[in-house]
């Protein structure tokens, strides 16, 4: 079990286990236009579900989970939490949920797998939740310019090498870069992911930059700012 400051989760069914990036999202992800309904694409654990239910006011959060032991997990962990009635998964992969779109979504948010290289190991389960062909890209924004609505942003956590690459799908769909944050392990290691924040509506965005720690265990002030609201120790 995994103990955040207003709700846990458990983890052991899910091939993907909470890290770091998920919990960046979760609270790093912009809530300006005070959503109202929320969609998490590939919820796995439910983590971004949980951790957007505590940060906003969203009386809908729907998350969507292809894996039969994680959907299991997630909904378990939807009914532990205080937001309950807030939550709801549904099991079934994204070309599924976009065949029959009931609703739009004034945020939505994934931390896709990304592993894009041709390189796959003997458990199917974590390849699934790690690998790109199992989510594409270019899925993955055909579906948010899809169910965004007017107001919309799109939030995702990739691989830094693959930032120019997204940006420019987003932009042949019409979704346009509000906020970039390209995130560092250490002052001196090199950027390793890129937070990226979508809205339909032609901008400058703000770019900046995030360093996690400046030694194993120690830090920065931006990094616990931003997470102190979550993890039981900052």
């Amino acid at each position: 079990m995994f103990s955040f400051k207003q709700f846990f989760v458990n983890q052991e069914r899910c091939a993907m286990k909470i890290g770091t990036d998920g919990v960046l999202l979760g609270a790093w992800t912009p809530l300006i236009n005070n959503p109202n309904a929320i969609l998490d694409i590939g919820a796995g654990t439910g983590i971004l579900s949980l951790m957007l239910a505590q940060r906003s006011n969203a009386a809908q959060i729907d998350a969507i989970e292809i894996d039969e032991d994680a959907y299991e997990q997630c909904v378990e962990n939807f009914e532990a939490s205080p937001w309950g009635d807030t939550l709801f998964c549904f099991h079934a992969g994204l070309d599924e949920f976009v065949d029959e779109p009931e609703d739009q979504y004034d945020l939505i948010i994934s931390n896709p797998p990304f592993y894009a290289e041709d390189f796959k190991t003997d458990d199917s389960q974590r390849d699934m939740a790690r690998f790109q062909d199992a989510l594409p890209f270019e899925e993955l924004i055909e579906a948010a310019a899809l169910l965004l609505s007017e107001n919309g942003i799109f939030s995702v956590i990739i691989p830094y090498k693959e930032e120019e690459r997204f940006v420019s799908m987003c932009k042949e769909l019409d979704l346009f870069p509000l906020k970039i944050t390209r995130v560092k392990g250490t002052p001196t290691s090199d950027i390793k992911r890129s937070l990226l924040a979508f809205t339909r509506v032609t901008q400058t965005p703000l770019i900046d930059e995030l360093v996690i720690e400046t030694a194993r265990h120690q830090y920065t002030s931006e990094y616990i700012e931003l997470t102190k609201d979550f993890y039981l120790k900052m």
